[in-house]
Formats: C-alpha cells, sequence, structure tokens
C-alpha cells in the first residue's frame, strides 16, 4: 500500500515596500538650496549678499543630517517587507553611505595635505559629495529598480564632476540651481511614481 505525499504550496513572499523619498528629497534640495546657494551668493569679495561664513554652512549640514536621518528611516521601514537576501542588499546598500564618505574625506584630506592648499577642501567637499551620492544613488537605483532615484544619481554625480570647472561662485550656484533643483524635482516626481507602483492611493 503506497501513501502519495502532497506537496503545499509555500506561502507567498511579503511584496516588499516602496521607499518614499519624498521628505530625504526635500531635505537635501532645501540643504543645497540655501547651503550652497548661500555661499554662491556670499562668496567673493563683493559679495551679492553679506552672509557670516559659517550661516550657509549650517544651512547645509542640517539640511544634508536631515536628509540622512529620513533617508535612513525610509529605508528601514522598507525592509519589513524583504526577505533574507533582499534584505541583506538594503543593508549593504545602507553601509555604502559610510565607506563612500570615509573615503571621500581620506581623499580630500590627504590630497589637501600633499598639494598644502586648505582652499582645495573647500572645492572638492562640495563637489565630491554630491559625486559620491550620486554614484550611492545609482547603487539603490539598480538595486531597488527605482529609475527616477537612478536618473537623480547621475544627474548629481555630472553636475558635480562638471561644476568643479566654473570654481568660486559659480561651482557653487551650480551645486544650488542644479543639484538643489534636481532634487525638489524628483520629489515631486516621486508621489506620481509611488502612486504608480500603487504605494500611495
Amino acid at each position: 500500500m503506497s501513501t502519495t505525499t502532497i506537496a503545499t504550496p509555500a506561502a507567498p513572499a511579503t511584496a516588499p515596500r516602496e521607499v518614499d523619498n519624498r521628505s530625504a528629497y526635500v531635505a537635501f534640495g532645501l540643504a543645497y538650496l540655501l547651503g550652497h546657494g548661500g555661499a554662491a551668493l556670499s562668496h567673493g569679495a563683493d559679495p551679492v549678499l553679506a552672509l557670516p561664513g559659517w550661516l550657509p554652512t549650517a544651512f547645509l549640514a542640517t539640511g544634508l543630517a536631515a536628509g540622512s536621518v529620513l533617508s535612513t528611516v525610509a529605508a528601514v521601514r522598507a525592509k519589513k517587507g524583504l526577505g533574507k537576501p533582499e534584505a541583506t542588499t538594503a543593508s549593504l546598500l545602507g553601509a555604502i553611505w559610510v565607506t563612500g564618505f570615509a573615503a571621500l574625506f581620506l581623499l580630500i584630506t590627504a590630497l589637501a595635505d600633499l598639494t598644502g592648499s586648505a582652499d582645495l577642501q573647500s572645492v572638492l567637499w562640495p563637489t565630491g559629495s554630491a559625486l559620491v551620492v550620486g554614484m550611492i544613488y545609482l547603487a539603490e537605483g539598480s538595486a531597488r529598480r527605482n529609475a527616477l532615484h537612478y536618473a537623480l544619481g547621475t544627474w548629481l554625480a555630472l553636475v558635480a564632476g562638471a561644476a568643479i570647472f566654473l570654481g568660486g561662485s559659480g561651482l557653487f550656484g551650480a551645486l544650488a540651481v542644479a543639484g538643489g533643483g534636481a532634487y525638489l524635482i524628483a520629489a515631486v516626481l516621486e508621489r506620481r511614481r509611488l502612486v504608480g507602483a500603487g504605494a500611495l492611493a
């Protein structure tokens, strides 16, 4: 007498949640517009605005910190719907932020030391950080199949590379307008993407 084993279908995996980047995009966009924009307007011997040197830096640092926290919170929430392999990928993507900026710090510090130019840091930090963020967005956009995130990363990387040719107030102005403006446009388009993906009503 033979017994027949009936295979039961595996429970379907929970669908991964979409990462809502709107708040992070807005925070980063305002950081670029106020921070880099303030630096552009107050740069040089005859500035358009007589701002204290610490103010644009404070705007930039505050916005970048807020954007980083909001990005982390959104990514952690999205991980709740992921299986183990996808969750591992998300964790590795999150670690890129630490690795990327640690490497950038070492590179800029070494170049400033080797050349003896302290002013080099004022050029490489804004462009280098935009380049690192752009490359991270490219990786995240590829892994999450998020074309908008990928396109924003592409744009930021290209803007960072081109802005360094301008120097001075032109560099900061390009990052403020082209970089900050792109973030705010992406924040608007992000809602459409989420609606299309069924993540928003």
